[in-house]
């Protein structure tokens, strides 16, 4: 049914208030945010590192190699399960002075291509060690590593140096008509592709960790390749996937990681903190793990742990990792088979130290002592290293994607959607989520506990009521900024709590939907939760917003954008019904676009929000895994959350509190129709017949309209 409705007004009121607590404060509440989360990273590592410190022998630094392994298997959902024979398609062949390149593509999963170019030395005789090398996150992927292939080659090893998914020729998202990448750069594809994968508790880098492992299995049926000396290889964001793919297949017997290991402590702490999709596993260092782990789960193979002194990833971190690893390998009697590779310079910079990464994989590659040759090679024509036709596996071969593979296993991950029959199921599915939503967003808070302190700014007398302007206290030192309007006549009135981080300006509050629920009678409490206004990051693509890298910060220590708002919210309640003229038994709540999603969180948690209103929400997080582009999905998404609960059933377990929900959002934050989100949440409505009641509304709301709270 569609009703006229007023838009609400209060963005400035509440702008007006975040500006004047937040003059009286040194850093801003995205700043106040981050140190927050570190102060709990620093927690989780500071206990890892007396762990490490309690382990004495060999077989106590198995044990926790074999522990580390077997949570990085469970963090990142496990490893696809696809063996056997590899596929395989050539497109020519490149012969050049000491070497020979092919160009191919092998199949990874089932019509999952990548794309690859295998070095070999120019003799033709073997069989050869090789080396999987990754490149870094450049939009050329592969093509970087020209000079490493030949170079190799003409010392006798032989390399494949593949395309990792969302580079070179293995777009994700990739526009014929515009020849690139809808979403933007490498950091872009992974932050897109990994969204949907982290809602079934998956994460993007068991699919990279695949293609390097698949790469072994096609290197292993060539009769050039000596299998039994298998290394890996790689910068920057390759230097992430070889510490993975090596930590996790036992196939590889030498590994060379650069620009890529340092620590969590000098990172979060650093001016670029935390990286990338699938360089911020979730709940890794809630976990007890941080960048040693990945070398330590090596030993006591050989190791280089590659670094320059002006890098991203800070320098003072790297020291720190290799002392500890030094130490990890002595366990073994096998110190020195650690190296720590140095050189001048910013991220990425190896050419100084080429000689010495090339000098130790032919050492404990080759087995040799011999002396590398070594001439810098310029590629001059893409078109030498480019495998298929178009330039594009999306054009040329086609085949599945990351989004078409996670759509289909998360078929067989999410929580089915049960429809509801009788009260006691409303009771059981209440109790479980309770649980689940606690464990999977990390909310602390407890509805009833102590009201917080809550600080007055200013005071305005209007027409009928009072406006203060607020600082409500949330974690640490943190404050979440807000109004309070309360109509000047006497006793507990009924009260509505707003959630919305909208940045719009609204000066005026005459005639806002605050000032007309305030005049009927109600106190109206409107707050922006954390960390609002959100400041800006590095935004890796337009799609994945401002709080992209944020999220994932949270997501390692185990806590969500949405748990941390819902935190705010519950706080917000439990002051709401502290105070006398608020009639606890009558609150309603609004929230607005992700802020919904926290509201339905927080009513749950809180039966004391009576009524719930949500406006241009996401309709379902399973629209995210449906979708192949998504937009601002950071701001709402929780790692697993669909292996427990969807939409859906926050609303079933509000029965029979009222849920109001007014244009409703897809995943790219377009509206949906009606009879789309009916059918989306069929399993709900198919609920309210057999429960009874009306508990669920589904509303337009127009330009004019005013909200329909009760």
């Amino acid at each position: 049914m569609t009703i006229r409705l007023r838009p609400i007004c209060f963005g400035a009121v509440i702008a007006a208030a975040c500006a004047t607590v937040l003059g009286a404060q040194s850093d801003n509440p995205r700043a106040q945010l981050i140190k927050y989360i570190d102060g709990i990273a620093q927690t989780h590592l500071d206990a890892r590192k007396q762990a490490i410190s309690q382990i004495k022998n060999s077989a106590e630094a198995d044990r926790r190699k074999a522990m580390v392994r077997e949570k990085i298997l469970h963090l990142i959902g496990g490893l696809p399960e696809h063996h056997g024979p590899v596929a395989v398609k050539q497109f020519g062949t490149v012969t050049g002075d000491g070497f020979k390149m092919e160009k191919i593509a092998y199949e990874s999963l089932p019509g999952f291509w990548v794309t690859a170019n295998v070095y070999s030395p120019a003799s033709g005789e073997g069989p050869f060690p090789a080396i999987v090398v990754t490149p870094g996150h450049g939009p050329t992927g592969k093509t970087e590593d020209w000079n490493w292939g030949i170079n190799f080659a003409r010392n006798g090893i032989m390399v494949l140096a593949y395309d990792p998914l969302g580079q070179g020729e293995r777009l994700q998202y990739y526009n014929p008509e515009q020849k690139k990448s809808e979403v933007g750069g490498p950091t872009g594809e992974h932050g897109e592709a990994n969204l949907p994968a982290m809602l079934t508790g998956d994460d993007l880098a068991r699919y990279m960790v695949n293609d390097a492992m698949r790469a072994v299995d096609y290197l292993a049926t060539r009769k050039d390749v000596n299998a039994d000396r298998i290394g890996a290889f790689g910068c920057s964001g390759g230097g992430t996937a070889t510490a993975y793919f090596a930590a996790l297949d036992p196939r590889v017997k030498v590994a060379a990681s650069a620009c890529y290991i340092t620590s969590f402590q000098e990172l979060l702490a650093s001016p670029t903190g935390n990286q990338d999709a699938e360089q911020s596993i979730p709940h890794f260092i809630q976990e007890g793990m941080d960048f040693p782990d990945w070398v330590e789960a090596f030993a006591p193979k050989p190791y280089a742990i590659i670094s320059t002194t002006n890098d991203m990833f800070p320098f003072a971190g790297a020291r720190q990792s290799y002392e500890e690893v030094k130490k990890f390998y002595g366990l073994y009697k096998a110190d020195e088979r650690v190296q720590w590779i140095t050189g001048p310079g910013g991220h990425g910079n190896l050419g100084p130290i080429t000689p010495e990464i090339l000098t130790f994989f032919i050492k404990y590659l080759k087995g040799t002592s011999e002396k590398p040759t070594y001439t810098l090679m310029r590629l001059t024509d893409r078109q030498q290293v480019q495998c298929t036709p178009t330039g594009q596996v999306a054009t040329s071969i086609g085949g599945a994607t990351v989004y078409s593979l996670n759509r289909e296993r998360a078929q067989s991950l999410m929580a089915p959607e049960r429809a509801l029959a009788s009260k006691g199921d409303v009771k059981r599915l209440q109790t479980r989520l309770r649980q689940d939503i606690r464990t999977l967003t990390g909310i602390s808070v407890e509805p009833g506990a102590a009201a917080p302190i809550v600080d007055v700014k200013s005071t305005e007398q209007r027409e009928g009521y009072q406006l203060q302007t607020i600082a409500l206290h949330s974690d640490a030192d943190m404050v979440v900024t807000g109004v309070i309007a309360i109509p000047g006549s006497a006793g507990a009135k009924p009260a509505t709590l707003i959630l919305d981080a909208s940045p719009q300006d609204m000066s005026a509050a005459a005639g806002s939907d605050v000032d007309h629920l305030v005049k009927s009678g109600r106190v109206v409490l409107a707050l922006q939760p954390r960390p609002t206004p959100a400041g800006r990051e590095g935004i890796k693509s337009p799609y994945l917003g401002i709080y992209n890298l944020l999220s994932v910060r949270a997501f390692m220590v185990g806590k969500t954008i949405v748990g941390l708002r819902t935190d705010d919210a519950i706080r917000a309640m439990n002051w709401l019904c502290a105070r006398k003229d608020v009639n606890r038994s009558s609150i309603a709540a609004y929230g607005s676009g992700p802020l919904g999603i926290v509201l339905l969180h927080a009513a749950v948690l809180d039966s004391r929000i009576g009524s719930v209103v949500i406006e241009n929400s996401l309709a379902s997080y399973r629209m995210i895994v449906n979708q192949p582009l998504h937009r601002n999905a950071s701001e709402v998404v929780i790692p697993g959350v669909l292996r427990k609960y969807d939409t859906g059933d926050l609303i079933l377990a509000l029965y029979p509190r009222q849920v109001t929900v007014l244009n409703p959002k897809d995943a790219m934050g377009d509206a949906v129709a009606d009879s789309a989100f009916q059918s989306d949440l069929a399993y709900v409505f198919q609920s309210e017949k057999k429960l009874g009641g009306d508990h669920l509304r589904l509303m337009a709301r127009n330009p004019g309209d005013p909200l329909p709270m009760e």
